[in-house]
This record gives C-alpha cells, structure tokens and sequence, in this order.
C-alpha cells in the first residue's frame, strides 16, 4: 500500500453534479481520495463564481490526476480551462462518460 492514497480532482458541468456524485462515491470505495467541484446552490455572484474556479485549480494543484465527468456535450469555458491547466500541470486527464467531447 503508498504512503498516501491517490488524490483524484473530477471536473465537469455542474449540470452533471449527480454523474459526478457517482464517480466519486466508487472512486472513494476504491481508496480514493477524491475532489470535487463545490456545491454552494444557487445563485451566486460572479465574484463568487470566479473565486470557486480559482478554488477548483487549487484542487487540481493536489490532485495526482483529474476525472472529467461528460455525457457527450461539448466542453463549457470553465470546464475547457479546467482540462489545459491540468494538461500543463503535468496531470494526467481521463474521462467517464459516454464520449470525451471536443475541447
């Protein structure tokens, strides 16, 4: 057994929040740790928002690699920046749904 179990971030559209639940509650059965975006309801400011996306790359700073959760739509802004800031951390970045969409 690591040191230390695998960190895992997922991303996706919160339109997917409950694919997304899924994901993490076999991930965390499995032994992973698991992050995800923050569910704060609605609605919030755009100042709110723009520091909830920040948060979320902190999460992906931590993670070892990152779940983006998709059913087959095309990848929104937040979502897209998510992706490319793991790509350039170095992450590994693997989907879960029924296609990886474009980005």
């Amino acid at each position: 057994m690591p040191d230390r179990p695998e960190i895992v971030c997922i991303c996706g559209s919160m339109r997917f929040v409950e694919e997304m639940r899924v994901v993490s509650r076999e991930l965390t059965l499995a032994g992973v740790i698991v992050l995800m975006p923050a569910e704060v309801g609605a609605p919030i400011t755009t100042e709110q928002k723009a520091a909830l996306g920040v948060l979320h790359l902190r999460k992906i700073d931590l993670a070892d690699r990152v779940v983006v959760v998709n059913q087959g739509e095309h990848f929104g802004e937040s979502t897209t920046r998510e992706i490319d800031y793991a790509r350039a951390a170095g992450k590994p970045v693997s989907s879960v749904g029924p296609a990886w969409g474009s980005s």
